[in-house]
């Protein structure tokens, strides 16, 4: 008897359960080896809309294996994509590609970009050139801006002054203060982050040396342990940081207030120690130049006195800083400590208010414009505060109120 060739050696025969996207379901049987484009041509056969000698009829449709979602492959066989036996194959059309815009609707659409584009120079100057010119001084702009933070600092100088000496007048001024002082003591600018400076030594680095490299990378301890070994062999590593002072020294400053401190039966023994208290509140509150800024400053060929005065006057920034010190160095620092006239409507007004009155007996109030005065960032901390933010606001709202006027 004679057997075809190709059904000895024809592969296992699978019934596929074939559905189209028109709700069509049918049973399609093929062997493994039958490729996937064949069996997407015979299932189109079986419900073809149109005529299959068209290629493009083929290549508009896909089979999609429906358990797993896969879209199955014209050049590969059944078995290549794992097909089986009873398994469910989704006939879909291919989503056409959406049509090339005409040349009209291109020119619709640059157009309209034209029109949402910024006008230019020339476009501006025809629209404007009726109008009116005014000669805007750009100068005068911005010493209105400097003369606002000057008289900003001068009112708080002033009023630093008025709150030490109303203060001073309440007979429990000397334990207030002390009690100020030691929130100074609380300060977290002072401190270093503990776990972080334990991590650096533990790996070794000397103590001074990580409390140093952590200060100037904002105790970030990767960068921290970087800086270390790029300046291990550099001779001035255990130089203190421009304006700090040796800790002997700080010891030795706050060791003097410590002594006045003892039971005071005077009046004049009393003042003595207030004025002490009020000598070291200033020291703590004395300001800090940012280390990178004075070190970059320097390097560029400053001394270090006249860097970490122009931080001073520009509240640490260091490009205004530069700009300070490359040009006319206004306002100078002995500015910035000067008052406000104290026969000025401005203060007059300040001093009237009630709230501002109130506050000016409380030592908070006080520490708080000794820490805006030489920490200007710091302001908003101070606004925000439930004591002292209602005076700040007073003040301000008076400041804006004059000086509109």
């Amino acid at each position: 008897m004679f057997v075809q060739e190709e059904k000895i050696f024809a592969g296992k025969v699978l019934r596929l359960h074939i559905c189209a996207s028109d709700g069509a379901e049918w049973l399609e049987e093929a062997t493994e080896d039958t490729s996937v484009e064949k069996l997407k041509e015979r299932c189109l056969k079986h419900c073809a809309h149109g005529s299959l000698e068209d290629p493009k009829n083929i290549t508009h449709h896909k089979l999609i294996h429906a358990a797993s979602e896969r879209v199955l492959s014209d050049a590969r066989t059944i078995l290549e994509e794992n097909i089986q036996d009873q398994d469910v194959l989704l006939l879909i059309k291919k989503r056409a590609p959406s049509p090339l815009p005409k040349m009209a609707e291109v020119s619709a659409e640059e157009k309209k970009k034209q029109d949402q584009k910024a006008p230019d120079k020339e476009a501006i100057l025809r629209a404007t050139a009726n109008l009116p010119s005014y000669n805007m001084d750009r100068a005068a702009v911005q010493t209105n801006m400097r003369d606002f933070q000057t008289e900003l600092r001068k009112i708080l100088v002033s009023l630093i002054e008025v709150a030490q000496k109303l203060l001073a007048l309440n007979p429990d001024a000397v334990e207030l203060f002390k009690k100020a002082n030691a929130m100074l003591d609380e300060d977290e600018d002072e401190r270093v982050d503990e776990a972080a400076l334990r991590q650096l030594t533990e790996m070794g680095f000397p103590e001074n040396r990580a409390t140093k490299a952590l200060q100037l990378n904002h105790m970030s301890v990767p960068q921290a342990m970087e800086w270390l070994i790029e300046h291990a062999e550099d001779p001035t590593i255990d130089t203190p940081l421009p304006g700090q002072a040796p800790p002997g020294a700080e010891g030795a400053a706050a060791a003097a207030p410590e002594a006045a401190a003892g039971a005071s039966t005077t009046d004049e023994e009393a003042r003595d120690e207030l004025t002490e208290i009020f000598k070291k509140i200033r020291r703590k509150r004395e300001f800090r130049a940012d280390a990178r800024a004075v070190i970059s400053l320097m390097e560029m060929g400053f001394d270090e006195k006249e860097v970490i005065d122009a931080l001073r006057v520009n509240n640490n920034q260091q490009n205004a800083a530069c700009e300070w010190l490359l040009g006319d160095r206004k306002p100078s620092p002995e500015e910035l400590d000067k008052g406000i006239d104290p026969d000025s409507p401005l203060f007059q007004a300040i001093l009237d208010n009630p709230v501002v009155q109130l506050g000016l007996t409380n030592p908070k109030t006080l520490l708080a414009f000794e820490d805006m005065l030489e920490n200007p960032l710091n302001s908003t901390q101070w606004m925000n505060d439930p004591e002292t933010g209602p005076v700040m606001l007073q003040i301000s709202r008076i400041f804006q109120t004059l000086n509109r006027t």
